[in-house]
């Protein structure tokens, strides 16, 4: 396949080189201005856990080809948009008169309703997925992270259609294992709100880095996100249909915690991927938290767990939509 991965962040960087190892054609589309930026690649350091459960290294510069303009006639057949959930409109937008004929693989995290956030786009070619991996550029510019060997994909209520069977083809032969989440929708937002968990204890902690080791952090991570339920079902979702995702936070905070805990201490994968999260600046947590936070208090819901850490995402900087 011919791919665009839209920017040059942590999961188009990642997946771009994986997708590009496996024998596809791989550009990054970045701003005007930004190719000369990040010059002729971006050195790696990730551990690639497709084929190793406990994962293999890899090492070395990965080059890059990058764009900074976009029109139907390119030719692509996918396009990968992973950008952080506050600029997903803009960027649908953006991408919807550029494309032609393209499928659009939306990868990654999504508070809105998803139909709505892509409006712009032909939904007959919008495939819906969500990496299992990720990581982050350190201050020397190296990009570390942690490839996990599932990759995650949805509909809304109904089988698969051509181009998201393509899509889902084109990963496997990638070397990932496809994992189907029929109410992606309710997917989606349940992962928000674990994700929500875990920031705020990050953030409090200095970045996701500062949880490893910190039962006491994930503790009340675990337990914030128990509290978090009760706004999904007031957004409409079905927790029946995702018992397993909702298991962890029903379950003793106590008990979760310790396991996550050793997970960390145990598991080569989880813990490169918290250790990567390493950058008390990043701007994406602290909207995530302030979001949820926002639409607790417009549905009436109780969210005191998030509440009490508000005082370190209030503030969202620079990127605040």
């Amino acid at each position: 396949m011919k791919i665009l991965m839209f920017g040059r962040g942590v999961i188009a960087t990642m997946y771009g080189w994986a997708l590009e190892q496996a024998g596809h054609e791989v550009e990054f589309h970045v701003r005007p201005g930004r190719a000369a930026h990040y010059g002729d690649g971006v050195e790696l350091d990730l551990l690639d856990a497709r084929r190793r459960p406990w994962g293999r290294r890899r090492t070395g510069e990965m080059p890059l080809r990058f764009r900074e303009e976009l029109t139907p006639e390119d030719g692509f057949d996918l396009v990968v948009l992973s950008v952080p959930h506050y600029r997903l409109t803009e960027a649908a937008a953006f991408l919807a008169p550029r494309i032609g004929s393209a499928s659009v693989l939306v990868f990654g995290n999504v508070w809105d309703e998803p139909l709505e956030a892509v409006a712009a786009l032909d939904p007959e070619c919008v495939v819906w997925g969500f990496p299992q991996g990720g990581g982050g550029f350190g201050s020397d510019g190296v990009l570390r992270g942690t490839l996990l060997a599932t990759v995650i994909f949805g509909t809304f209520g109904r089988p698969p259609q051509e181009r998201e069977r393509a899509v889902r083809a084109m990963f496997r032969q990638s070397g990932f294992r496809v994992r189907e989440q029929p109410d992606f929708r309710g997917w989606l937002w349940t992962h928000f709100v674990s994700d929500a968990g875990l920031h705020a204890q990050g953030l409090k902690a200095g970045s996701m880095a500062g949880l490893v080791g910190n039962k006491a952090g994930l503790r009340r991570a675990m337990r914030t996100s128990r509290e978090l339920l009760a706004l999904l079902q007031a957004r409409g979702v079905d927790l029946r249909r995702h018992r397993g995702s909702v298991l962890p936070f029903r379950a003793p905070a106590w008990l979760t915690a310790t396991i996550l805990a050793w997970v960390l201490a145990h598991f080569p994968p989880a813990r490169a991927n918290f250790e990567a999260h390493a950058d008390p600046e990043t701007q994406e947590p602290k909207v995530i938290c302030r979001d949820v936070l926002a639409e607790a208090r417009r549905l009436g819901v109780p969210a005191t767990g998030l509440a009490a850490e508000e005082l370190y995402f209030i503030h969202s900087g620079p990127e605040n939509p």
